[in-house]
């Protein structure tokens, strides 16, 4: 395998994290003050790691542009708040393929096992 930062397939995913705020009002830079949030993934076709994020950040961006909000219209807009993760794509895109992956150091057992959900866990 050559540069593990370029994808041999041309596929990227990424995280970004944005959050919510009513434009009208105080404190939304306010480093201390707590927002809802969301943590969104994306697979991206580029050329390189580089054009990925460039990608990632210009489609997200214009995916959040202010609008009025609720039934009184509130002036409202989900902020982009920056990119968390992004990676390669090693492999074609098709069922079943394998698109990412997380090394956990060295961790017992039991702790291992409390990040791991039951089928049910992930339809509530």
């Amino acid at each position: 395998m050559g540069d593990k930062n370029i994808s041999p397939v041309g596929w990227y995913i990424g995280s970004y994290i944005i959050r919510f705020i009513e434009l009208n009002e105080s404190g939304n830079d306010d480093l201390e003050k707590r927002f809802l949030a969301w943590e969104n993934t994306r697979i991206i076709k580029a050329s390189s790691l580089d054009e990925a994020y460039d990608k990632l950040v210009e489609e997200t961006r214009l995916e959040t542009q202010p609008y009025k909000g609720g039934k009184d219209g509130v002036p409202v807009q989900w902020v982009f708040e920056g990119v968390t993760e992004l990676l390669p794509i090693y492999e074609e895109l098709e069922d079943g393929c394998e698109i990412m992956y997380r090394e956990h150091n060295s961790k017992k057992l039991k702790n291992l096992r409390k990040v791991v959900r039951e089928k049910d866990e992930f339809s509530q």
